[in-house]
């Protein structure tokens, strides 16, 4: 502690001096930059703006040039349990061969490719090829719709998009081509010249001569040594989309320098990594956590990680502890939710109990997506850790890049359920509603009073919604707001945080806007009249949809109200994806309305979670339908 408190200390006496230290520590810059931070143009903060660099050449060449080009960089395991590695030299080959290959098709610095793959050797080096041409990727989650697919194709400008046949997931082959080509079809993608498919399963699939390109073909060709693109720092390196409150998706931006420094950082110091880890982050490339801690920070630092196709139940609930004791794996860094569901696999099936294989390789045990319950806190260290691994349970977001509040492992004194103190250099804090401190013991919004390196930069092509939704007058435009609740202790200052205080839900630690969601439903005209979504606990998914739904015909009830709330759920599935169907629909005719109008939901929380009413309902319009409401399908 006595060196994180050092730390702490440093930043706070020169904050720019400590940022422009680690920079030069851990990045390697073609110019070195004179300037750390640029606020005249605040909160459209830049950092390292006058230096060059490339995140592809940080994190291949580099390691190559210093004796790692045969260390391991990959180890994939594919669903069916066999597995691929790449040096650190073949991964720099494939991704020249790739980035080679989109120049060829004249795609270059500043255009955009949308990335919609299943894990993947590939799907990494899809990111590092864009990277080392300075293009700007955005990956799109496999679980996503067409239609989700296509809006985020046609708000980026796109000019390509890299995916594969199908995608293979717990046994299941998943068309991955045909949603892409569906997704084009549904109009506003006209920028999509080339889309290049890689080969996973040989499945038949469509094929436009002229635009469509088989990724091994255009491969064959190409020389495995490409020469970076220099970019400026502050040089988009990815957009990546995150539900707001509104339902139309955000386009996270996210810059070159800033970005590759905190990924960097924030792998070496939470996460301990030396040379001989095996290091195994489970989360999916379409979401930051695979950005940060499978494509950019561990390659950064000349790592070893586990990059995995399947899912954690298959081909049964083993399958993770299988894996930890057959790759000797010593950091693990999963979510909550996996570990819940994990919990309750388990305690029914002795078979599957992770006593019965052998985690003693594990050294760090890490937590992300959502706040971890303090009762999945204890079993993951007793029964995973084996009651010897630090726990770090780390908070940031998409739109942070990077952890911003984590114990830091051997150092922090550990509390289930909190994720303890701020990341050294980052100044959180708890603040009320206009701005001003509040003690500890005493919830609030949280908040981060100083910019950080990897933090967004913008939202793509809407300036003004990125100041309206984290910097806010309400806070003098000068906090970041983090959009979630927090509590600080009144002894230790650790944090822990309470929840979203917008209306976005983290359902298995995916933030999905309930508008986004209610707009899904309202789309299936000729049922849905209205809709609203709120969300419950749940022991799983830690956040469950709830929907409450208006429909265009009396209100159903029994094996009728079954059967619509069940084809509501897939169109929601067909229209977003299916991380979003609702847990829960239920019908009613009407919706808790003030008479001016406005939906309670307040009221349909509680409804939701099963509560009695105790609020004042002396406002509402039609109290006699919060009756209806409370019965399930």
């Amino acid at each position: 502690m006595a060196a994180y408190d050092k730390l702490v200390a440093e930043a706070a006496a020169d904050y720019q001096g400590y940022w422009g230290r680690l920079a030069r520590e851990l990045v390697s810059w073609k110019k070195p930059f004179t300037k750390v931070l640029n606020d005249s143009d605040a909160p459209f903060f830049k950092w390292f703006e006058d230096g060059t660099l490339n995140v592809s050449y940080n994190c291949l060449d580099r390691n190559v040039e210093r004796g790692l080009g045969d260390k391991t960089a990959i180890i994939f395991e594919a669903d069916d349990g066999k597995v691929t590695t790449a040096s650190y030299r073949q991964l720099l080959a494939q991704t020249c061969r790739l980035a080679n290959g989109l120049r060829s098709l004249g795609v270059k610095k500043g255009d955009r490719v949308v990335i919609y793959i299943s894990m993947s050797i590939e799907g990494v080096a899809a990111m590092q090829a864009c990277a080392r041409i300075g293009a700007t990727h955005s990956v799109v989650f496999g679980g996503f719709s067409a239609q989700s697919l296509r809006d985020r194709i046609a708000d980026t400008g796109a000019v390509a998009v890299i995916t594969a046949d199908q995608q293979v997931r717990g046994g299941k082959q998943l068309p991955l081509k045909a949603i892409v080509d569906e997704a084009l079809a549904l109009g506003g993608c006209e920028s999509v010249r080339h889309v290049l498919v890689a080969k996973r399963t040989g499945a038949d699939v469509g094929f436009q001569a002229g635009r469509d390109v088989w990724l091994n073909e255009l491969l064959a060709g190409q020389a495995d040594t490409c020469e970076p693109e220099w970019v400026e720092a502050e040089h988009p390196l990815f957009l990546l989309y995150t539900s707001g409150s509104t339902g139309k998706p955000k386009g996270v931006q996210h810059a070159s320098g800033g970005y590759l420094l905190h990924a960097a950082l924030t792998t070496k110091w939470t996460f301990d990594l030396k040379d001989d880890d095996i290091f195994w982050c489970t989360a999916d490339i379409g979401w930051v956590t695979g950005h940060s801690y499978i494509t950019y920070g561990p390659l950064a630092l000349g790592g070893t990680e586990i990059v995995f196709e399947g899912v954690p139940t298959y081909p049964d609930a083993g399958r993770f502890w299988q894996m930890i004791q057959k790759h000797k794996v010593s950091v693990f860094y999963t979510a909550p939710t996996a570990i819940r569901s994990l919990i309750k696999a388990a305690e029914g099936n002795e078979a599957v109990h992770p006593k019965k294989y052998d985690l003693s390789s594990l050294r760090i045990l890490g937590s992300v997506g959502e706040p971890i319950n303090p009762a999945a806190w204890e079993w993951y260290h007793q029964h995973i850790g084996g009651g010897r691994c630090p726990i770090v349970d780390t908070f940031w977001q998409t739109e942070t890049g990077g952890h911003m509040i984590t114990p830091l492992p051997g150092a922090t004194p550990l509390v289930p359920g909190s994720c303890t103190l701020p990341f050294p250099g980052i100044q959180a804090a708890i603040v009320d509603e206009t701005g001003k401190d509040v003690p500890n013991g005493q919830g609030g919004i949280l908040v981060v009073k100083q910019p950080w390196p990897s933090m967004i930069r913008t939202i793509w092509g809407d300036p003004e919604r990125f100041k309206k939704s984290y910097y806010p007058e309400d806070f003098k435009g000068k906090y970041y707001l983090a959009g979630d609740g927090a509590i600080r202790d009144e002894k230790t200052g650790y944090f822990t945080i309470t929840g979203r205080i917008d209306d976005v839900l983290n359902v298995s630690g995916h933030r999905m806007g309930t508008m986004e969601i209610e707009s899904a439903l309202v789309s299936h005209t000729e049922l849905v009249a209205e809709a609203a979504v709120v969300g419950r606990p749940d022991d799983t998914t830690g956040e469950a949809i709830c929907a409450f739904v208006v429909l265009k015909r009396p209100r159903p009830t029994g094996e009728e109200a079954k059967k619509i709330a069940a084809e509501l759920r897939n169109w929601v599935g067909k229209e977003i994806g299916p991380i979003a169907k609702p847990k829960d629909i239920r019908f009613g005719d009407n919706l808790p309305k003030t008479r001016s109008g406005k939906i309670m939901r307040r009221l349909l929380r509680s409804i939701a979670k099963g509560e009695a009413i105790t609020q004042d309902t002396s406002t509402l319009e039609n109290p006699a339908i919060l009756e209806q409401l409370a019965q399930t399908n």
